[in-house]
């Protein structure tokens, strides 16, 4: 039988120590579903432990070696750091999810055109979509009910029943994967409705991917993406990366590199006034439309950045014949804003105005009564990783003109 003798050199302990781990003043970090952006923060890392902690454990083991009568030593070092890491990271995997919320961005159009009227009555686009970081947040939570899902929000208004895409998406992730999984939502609503900006498509694409966690993530991205296309042509976009480039009613999403730096600030300026898309669609007329290549405007973008000559979006006109006011609120932060921003143009089928290269809107907007009760935001193009759902930015703010305002919730 080989013998061994053995000497510790170095040993780590601490005796203010109160659990089973030494030092335990160490945290481990929330559960992460699937290791998924929005919902929390990365996993904490610990290489600022207390010391007790960053001193590593070495251990010598001499042996005699049978044939040779050689002696034979091994070292083995024990890091803390490293094995309350793993500790953590199976906790990660293996504790259950019950609690989720997540940050619900909107997007932008930097240009939209309206190619053709398809047979079965939609319009054929080809538009850049681009998330910023203006967005809800929804905090999602597993309900004992084996029967419905509970939503509720901060704004009246909203449909709390089927009607609401949240409701949609998860009916739907049900009846694709078979889950029996249902929840309490709750809806903090900052994206204003009616604006151009995709806040419900947003909502929903959220409540898929949080469906997903919740049930191990047992569909790939690939297939939330696809399945989304049925209730919603916006909402496959925000399961790119937060730029693509989009066609047929929107929902052929193809993901390229953003155009256009993410340093670059806007202001959203929205009236109380919001357009119907039906109404605007009704009032397209394809032969005043804009004869210009989508994909010229987006290589020119791509090329020499944002400029007010690719900010093209057919369907300005029809909104602006619905609302006559949005076409002067248009051309007076254009004409106020030379020299501040770099383009000014309508996101969507309104009624969200966009001015890039400044977060400020023009002084008009506080002064004149006109605009007291108009939605204001500052933003940034954001984008999002494989396998992470989008990131709250540390702070953003929306408020009226006259000053009310709410900061955006952080993440729980």
């Amino acid at each position: 039988m080989m013998m061994m003798a053995a000497t510790a050199v170095a040993s780590s302990s601490c005796s203010s120590s109160s659990s089973f781990f030494p030092c335990s003043r160490v945290v481990f970090p929330p559960r992460g579903a699937c290791r998924s952006g929005g919902v929390r923060p990365p996993p904490a890392r610990y290489g600022s432990s207390p010391s007790c902690l960053r001193r590593r454990a070495s251990v010598r083991a001499v042996a005699p070696e049978p044939k040779a009568g050689k002696q034979q030593q091994l070292e083995v070092v024990y890091d803390p750091d490293e094995r309350i890491n793993q500790l953590a990271d199976k906790v990660d995997r293996e504790a259950p999810l019950s609690r989720l919320t997540l940050f619900s961005p909107c997007k932008v159009n930097v240009f939209l055109r309206i190619t053709r009227k398809r047979e079965d009555g939609f319009h054929d686009l080809a538009s850049l979509f681009h998330v910023i970081s203006l967005g809800d947040i929804i905090k999602f939570s597993l309900s004992p009910s084996q029967t419905k899902d509970q939503l509720s929000t901060n704004v009246s208004g909203v449909p709390l029943d089927d009607r609401n895409l949240i409701i949609k998406a998860l009916n739907l992730y049900r009846k694709k994967t078979g889950s029996n999984k249902f929840f309490w939502i709750h809806l903090d609503k900052k994206v204003p409705t009616g604006a151009g900006l995709g806040g419900g498509s947003s909502n929903a694409a959220t409540a898929l991917w949080a469906a997903n966690q919740f049930n191990n993530c047992i569909a790939t991205e690939k297939d939330l993406q696809e399945w989304s296309g049925e209730i919603g042509s916006d909402i496959p976009f925000f399961f790119s990366h937060g730029a693509a480039y989009c066609t047929g009613r929107g929902e052929v999403v193809e993901n390229i590199p953003p155009p256009i730096s993410l340093d670059i600030p806007m202001v959203l300026i929205k009236p109380p006034q919001a357009c119907s898309t039906a109404e605007v669609y009704k009032r397209l007329r394809l032969d005043k439309t804009s004869n210009v290549d989508p994909l010229a405007l987006l290589e020119k973008l791509s090329k020499d950045g944002i400029s007010q000559d690719v900010c093209i979006n057919d369907l300005e006109a029809p909104a602006f014949e619905v609302l006559p006011s949005l076409k002067k609120l248009k051309q007076r932060i254009m004409a106020a804003g030379r020299g501040q921003y770099d383009a000014v143009f309508m996101s969507g089928s309104g009624s969200t105005i966009v001015g890039v290269g400044s977060p400020d809107p023009p002084l008009f907007v506080y002064n004149e009564e006109e605009y007291k009760d108009v939605f204001l935001s500052e933003a940034n193009f954001i984008t999002r990783e494989s396998n992470q759902w989008y990131r709250e930015p540390a702070s953003s703010t929306a408020t009226n003109a006259c000053g009310a305002g709410s900061g955006f919730s952080s993440l729980s």
